[in-house]
């Protein structure tokens, strides 16, 4: 029996995202991120090419590790300047229809009564449609500009997160029982009061005693992704998310991620399958195997070496300005995103990675393979990484953007629908919350997850 596959888009709204230097190819239309016209049209093509969701990355903060300062970084648009994903949202979902969005927002600078806010109105708005990656966040420039000192450690930063979460799940299940919203024009009752309740949360992190401000959405507590491949990162996902996200260069890798998932789920009482697992890659397509290479080939005439070791040391902490680009990596342990590192290091036994290695391997596509060939030769190696891995889908990355999403949609699913992979366009279902989508049961968190214990039941009138 053919296994579906799970697509999802990884973007972000930046001149540069995973592939440094490649906005200066000449079918970028990447300095375009600026214009809410790249978005929906980028939208509309992901729809067309069978994606179940955009996933935009974000960060709060500017990478100014490498040589100690955001010269590589400015000069090569790493991800800076930056736009906040959520406001373009609303926009891609008014002229789609089926096509969900992940959007990230930080646990550790975010206030969780507003954010609850602000997530439930995008629910409401897409239809459901919406999905919030939870990450703890990892720069410290971020942590100065936003009143700290410094970051918080790692392992206390997943910490906050617990309670973090217990404030959003009360908020989004808990203050507004079934049935609050009466609309009752007659009665003069647009909400019942009986029927609205403060959360009452008093904790070692957050005090947040009041209601709700907003109803719940379509799904009540948005869909959940989570992204964090560390052994801490790891326990936190297990507790909340949905889906996951790895980025890891060999199946192999990645498999080791998600045996852990799948392990944990079980030693918490839940399926093994309760979680999707994504992992990332980026796709160089073209009519054949050779013309495909020659692109790419292409594409490394445009790479920026420094922009890619500006948005390592973003990743992890660590600076590599000055180093022997021969000399080996070695692990240093930092308190940015300890998975990022791990992944070229403790993680890869059978190799050793140069600081070359490393900045060749992150310049096209960040932390994760890049897949080309002609359309059977890519869908080949989507299934053979599915097989090895045991992920059930991609977050595809491009590294000329849109290009290489308007290359997907046009060659490789076609592909993908004829081997019934994924649905043909007509077949596809429209007015589905996306956690119906990806997960194919209902529209509210499930019973056996951990929010789903705040959810208050209706109280008879």
């Amino acid at each position: 029996m053919t296994r579906p596959l799970l697509l999802s888009a990884f973007d972000m709204l930046v001149p540069t995202h995973q592939s440094p230097g490649l906005w200066r190819h000449p079918e970028s239309q990447a300095t375009r991120f600026d214009e809410l016209g790249y978005w929906t049209s980028l939208a509309r093509t992901l729809e067309r090419g069978g994606f179940s969701a955009l996933f935009l990355a974000d960060i709060p903060g500017v990478y100014d590790v490498y040589g100690d300062g955001i010269e590589a970084t400015a000069r090569g648009g790493v991800q800076y300047p930056v736009l906040d994903p959520l406001v373009a949202v609303p926009a891609m979902a008014a002229v789609t229809e089926r096509l969900g969005f992940g959007v990230t927002a930080s646990v550790t600078y975010e206030a969780p009564y507003l954010l609850a806010r602000t997530l439930t109105t995008l629910d409401h708005f897409t239809g459901g449609r919406v999905a919030w990656n939870i990450v703890t966040s990892y720069q410290d420039s971020a942590a100065r500009n936003l009143g700290y000192e410094r970051q918080l450690p790692h392992d206390v930063r997943y910490d906050r997160a617990d309670e973090y979460m217990e404030v959003v799940y009360k908020l989004f299940e808990g203050s507004f029982e079934p049935g609050a919203v009466v609309d009752d024009a007659a009665a003069g009752v647009y909400l019942d009061p009986e029927r609205v309740h403060p959360i009452e949360h008093r904790g070692e992190w957050f005090q947040v005693p009041g209601h709700a401000l907003a109803h719940p959405g379509p799904q009540g507590t948005p869909f959940l992704f989570q992204a964090g491949a560390s052994k801490r990162g790891q326990s936190f996902s297990l507790d909340h998310a949905e889906a996951i996200f790895f980025s890891g260069s060999t199946p192999q890798l990645v498999r080791g991620w998600v045996d852990g998932v799948r392990s944990g789920l079980v030693e918490r009482g839940r399926a093994a399958d309760a979680v999707r697992i994504l992992t990332l890659a980026t796709v160089v397509v073209a009519d054949t195997d050779e013309e495909a290479e020659a692109r790419l080939a292409a594409y490394r005439q445009h790479v920026d070496i420094e922009g890619a070791l500006a948005l390592f040391g973003g990743w992890t902490g660590v600076d590599l300005a000055g180093l022997d680009p021969d000399a080996p990596l070695e692990h240093v342990q930092t308190e940015a995103n300890h998975s990022a590192l791990a992944s070229f290091t403790t993680l890869s036994p059978g190799r050793t990675w140069t600081v070359r290695d490393l900045a060749e391997f992150v310049a096209i596509g960040g932390r994760g393979p890049v897949i080309v060939g002609s359309p059977a030769t890519v869908v080949d190696e989507l299934e053979r990484w599915q097989a090895e891995s045991g992920v059930d889908g991609f977050n595809i990355a491009g590294a000329v953007r849109p290009a290489d999403f308007e290359r997907f949609a046009a060659l490789v699913t076609p592909e993908l629908r004829r081997r019934g992979l994924l649905p043909e366009e007509a077949d596809a279902p429209t007015g589905l919350t996306l956690r119906e989508a990806i997960s194919g049961a209902g529209p509210t968190l499930p019973a056996d997850h951990r929010g789903a214990s705040y959810r208050r039941a209706r109280v008879p009138a």
